[in-house]
C-alpha cells in the first residue's frame, strides 16, 4: 500500500493539481480584502509569509463578512455560525480570527435584554410587522411617510428625532413600531420595544432582586428605544420621576432616538402625568417629563377605524 506522504507528493506533482493550485492562488491573492491587507502591512509581510499562509487566506475569501452572504443568523454560511473573519498578523504568518458578526451581536443583545427585562413582550403580529402589510390609507399615510423618513435619515447618519404616534385604540400605532423595528433589524440596527404599563409594574418588583439599576441602564443606552402605550399605566410619582424621568433625560442628552405610542396627544399625556395614584397634582413634574418627550420625538397622529375587530 502506498504511504500517505508518497500519495500527496504524487498528487502535488500532477499537472492538473498544479493548475488548480495556481488558479486558487491567483484568485486568493487578487481578492480585494487580501490585497488591501497586504498593502496595509507591506512592511511586515514577506513573500514567504504569504506562501505559508495561503490556506488561511483562501479560507478568509470563502467566508461571509458583515453578513453579506447570509440572509439570517440561522442561514449563516460561515465555518463558525454567527462569526465572521478578520485577517491578523501572527509572528511569522497571516492568520484568521473570528469575531461576532453584526447579526450575532444583535441576537446576543436581544437575548440579554429579554432575560433582563420581561416587559419586552410584544404580540406575534408586531414581531412580523412590515410596511408592506400596513394599509396606507389616507388616515395613516402621514405616519408611514414620517417613519420612512426617519429610517432613511437614520441610516445616512443624520441627527433625527423619534416619533410619537398617537390616536385611538386599534389604529395600528404599535404595529408601526414593529414595522420600523423589523426594517432596522434588516440593517443590523438594534432596537427595543417595551410595553410601558408592564415595564412599570416590573420595575417595582425589581427593587427586591436588586436588578432595578441594571434595567434602567439598559433602557437608557439602547440605540433605539420604543415605549409602547405610554399613558395606559396608573401614574405614581416614583415611576414618573425615578424611572421614566432619568431614562428620558439620558436619551435626550445623548441624542438617542426614542419612539412612543399613546392614546393621548401631548396635551392629554401631560394631564395624565400630572395626577398620581394618590390624587396629588404635580403640574411642574409632569411638564418636565413632557419637555423631554417633546425634545425626543415628533408627534404624528394615526387615524382610521379600529382594526382589531
Amino acid at each position: 500500500m502506498e504511504k500517505i506522504n508518497q500519495t500527496l507528493k504524487r498528487l502535488a506533482s500532477s499537472e492538473n493539481f498544479q493548475k488548480r493550485f495556481e488558479k486558487m492562488r491567483k484568485e486568493t491573492l487578487e481578492h480585494p480584502d487580501i490585497k488591501a491587507f497586504i498593502r496595509k502591512n507591506q512592511q511586515a509581510i514577506t513573500e514567504e509569509m504569504i506562501e505559508k499562509s495561503l490556506g488561511k487566506l483562501y479560507e478568509y475569501t470563502h467566508q461571509s463578512k458583515y453578513c453579506h452572504k447570509c440572509e439570517s443568523l440561522d442561514a449563516c454560511t460561515n465555518i463558525m455560525k454567527g462569526y465572521h473573519p478578520e485577517l491578523i498578523l501572527t509572528r511569522n504568518s497571516i492568520d484568521v480570527r473570528y469575531d461576532r458578526c453584526p447579526r450575532k451581536v444583535m441576537e446576543d443583545e436581544k437575548r440579554k435584554n429579554e432575560k433582563l427585562i420581561k416587559s419586552l413582550y410584544v404580540p406575534k403580529d408586531i414581531l412580523t410587522a412590515s410596511f408592506e402589510k400596513f394599509e396606507h390609507d389616507e388616515d395613516r399615510i402621514d405616519a408611514v411617510k414620517k417613519a420612512a423618513s426617519f429610517l432613511l435619515n437614520y441610516e445616512q447618519g443624520k441627527p433625527v428625532k423619534g416619533l410619537y404616534f398617537y390616536g385611538k385604540f386599534g389604529v395600528g400605532k404599535s404595529y408601526l413600531l414593529g414595522a420600523i423595528a423589523n426594517k432596522l433589524a434588516k440593517k443590523q440596527i438594534s432596537s427595543m420595544i417595551v410595553y410601558v404599563p408592564e415595564l412599570f409594574r416590573e420595575m417595582k418588583s425589581s427593587i427586591a432582586d436588586a436588578t432595578l439599576n441594571e434595567k434602567i441602564d439598559a433602557l437608557k443606552k439602547e440605540p433605539i428605544l420604543m415605549l409602547d402605550d405610554i399613558g395606559a399605566e396608573a401614574v405614581s410619582s416614583w415611576t414618573r420621576d425615578e424611572i421614566l424621568g432619568p431614562i428620558l433625560q439620558f436619551r435626550m442628552l445623548e441624542n438617542l432616538p426614542t419612539f412612543f405610542t399613546s392614546n393621548f396627544d401631548y396635551q392629554g399625556l401631560e394631564h395624565h402625568l400630572t395626577y398620581s395614584q394618590r390624587g396629588e397634582e404635580e403640574k411642574m413634574k409632569a411638564r418636565r417629563i413632557m419637555e423631554r418627550i417633546k425634545a425626543l420625538s415628533e408627534p404624528v397622529m394615526v387615524g382610521g377605524p379600529n382594526r382589531r375587530y
